[in-house]
């Protein structure tokens, strides 16, 4: 947030001192992400909050309205998710962002500093305060620098994420006018919630969460918010905001209303299968490769949705992995796409015909990107899919309907590769990728080799945390 702040001060110095001093910061956040994430990964404390921040009492008068931050697994997880995404942004920023450049890299700024604060808020109005923060660096995002329909992608945007928003707040003051505690801190709500109430907030954020995961048939509005925005903010908007919904069902479903969320697992369950398949499906239809790989989030997210409800550690630890891995890994196809678009002139996936010829480096980042995010053994992305069928099947063996789902996310990505890359070359593409992008690109690549080799880098952070969510959603007292 300062360092948002700060750019709007010397937003006199140039374009190019805005750059490097907005990859200053971020490279700083990065770092302090990092030196977080290393104690809980060496201690095995995911299941506990680390570095409280607060309580700090806002508002005397009104019980439990406090400043109040702390971090456990997943927040660890997704926080060094969001500092690393945010870097690798601002270097694709560079070669494709040409206008306003001082607004564009304090919104960036912002809007990592607002995704911080959901990850880490442990005060229901705090919370919401940044979850609705988010939305307005993104809104203008989409409707400065976006593509020719912006207006209206942003307008869609902020219509259906406030409402689901406004829903969201309404449970939140449930909890605190009808629970024991009178709190709106999530420590003090832990265990409190009657069941009655549980049902009644958990159908309330429900809303929130869904449009922002999104769940069919809350999802209309990402594919023409992916198309507009610039490929930069694709990014963000696949890689952090979608894992808001994702954060927001595990922290609240399983934290705050383990016994409405086992009363509903079944409906949730449906729910993500259904989101699954539909997003497969339908990718399979487009021509425009920026709608498909946006696409292809709906279908993810629906693993997130699955892994939460099934109960078990092995499900409720995939959907956390899912998320770092998917926003790995579609940070990278969107990241390409923009650069396709920007050489080709096109993101008409039958127009694009030789990549590996015309353009090799940005062929082959596409393919490596294509096989990561269609779950190949060779990326992360395999084993967070993998223990969220297995959490599924462990529920109940009839999901194991489940195993189609990753053979369509194969056909549509190798339809795709065939006719972009593989087909015979057209004149339309003279530029291939320039040595900093292609290196920029590559950062996406290698957590997720790495973490297919050493796993233990997320599972030990997070496995404790599911420990504790699976034991709590079948009620079993630790």
């Amino acid at each position: 947030m300062i360092g948002s702040a700060a750019v709007l001060a010397i937003r006199g110095a140039g374009e190019k001192v805005i750059r490097y001093f907005t990859l200053a910061v971020s490279l700083m956040v990065l770092i302090l992400a990092l030196l977080a994430y290393s104690p809980v990964l060496q201690s095995g404390v995911g299941a506990e909050f680390n570095y409280v921040e607060g309580p700090i009492t806002w508002l005397p008068s009104l019980g439990g309205l406090d400043y109040l931050l702390g971090m456990d697994g997943m927040s660890a997880v997704l926080v060094l998710l969001t500092a690393f995404l945010s870097v690798l942004v601002i270097l694709g920023s560079w070669d494709l962002i040409k206008e306003r450049q001082a607004a564009y890299y304090f919104l960036i700024l912002l809007f990592e500093g607002a995704m911080m604060g959901v990850f880490t808020s442990l005060n229901l109005v705090l919370f919401y305060v940044f979850w609705e923060l988010v939305l307005i660096p993104m809104f203008f995002f989409i409707g400065i620098w976006g593509g020719p329909r912006r207006k209206f992608a942003a307008m869609k945007f902020l219509i259906y994420t406030h409402v689901g928003s406004t829903i969201m707040l309404l449970g939140f003051i449930a909890l605190f006018l009808f629970s024991p505690s009178h709190s709106f801190n999530f420590t003090d709500l832990a265990g409190q919630i009657p069941f009655w109430l549980q049902l009644v907030a958990m159908a309330a954020v429900f809303w929130g969460f869904a449009v922002k995961l999104p769940v069919v048939p809350f999802h209309t509005w990402l594919p023409d918010a992916h198309v507009e925005a610039p490929a930069p903010i694709s990014v963000f908007l696949a890689g952090l905001l979608l894992k808001m919904g994702g954060y927001g069902f595990l922290r609240f479903n399983l934290g705050l209303f383990p016994d409405a969320s086992r009363e509903f697992a079944s409906f949730f369950i449906i729910l993500g299968i259904i989101t699954m398949f539909y997003g497969a499906f339908v990718a399979m239809t487009q021509k425009d490769l920026k709608r498909m790989i946006a696409l292809t989030s709906v279908n993810h997210m629906g693993f997130v949705l699955l892994g939460a409800f099934t109960g078990s550690v092995i499900g409720i630890s995939g959907a956390i992995f899912q998320m770092f891995n998917h926003g790995i890994a579609i940070g990278l196809l969107f990241m390409l796409s923009g650069y396709i678009h920007e050489q080709a002139g096109t993101r008409d996936i039958t127009l694009l015909k030789g990549l590996r010829k015309n353009m090799p480096r940005t062929a082959a980042l596409l393919v490596i990107g294509s096989l990561a995010a269609m779950g190949a053994p060779l990326y992360s992305n395999f084993l967070s899919e993998f223990m969220v069928i297995v959490g599924a099947i462990s529920t109940d063996v009839r999901y194991a309907v489940l195993m189609l789902v990753p053979l369509m996310t194969v056909a549509y990505f190798l339809w795709m590769i065939r006719r972009s890359v593989t087909s015979q070359p057209t004149e339309i593409r003279k530029h291939d990728l320039g040595n900093r992008s292609t290196l920029a690109l590559v950062m996406y690549i290698i957590p997720l080799i790495l973490l297919i080799i050493f796993p233990f880098l997320v599972l030990n952070v997070v496995d404790p945390l599911a420990t504790v969510y699976a034991n709590s959603f079948l009620g079993v007292t630790p």
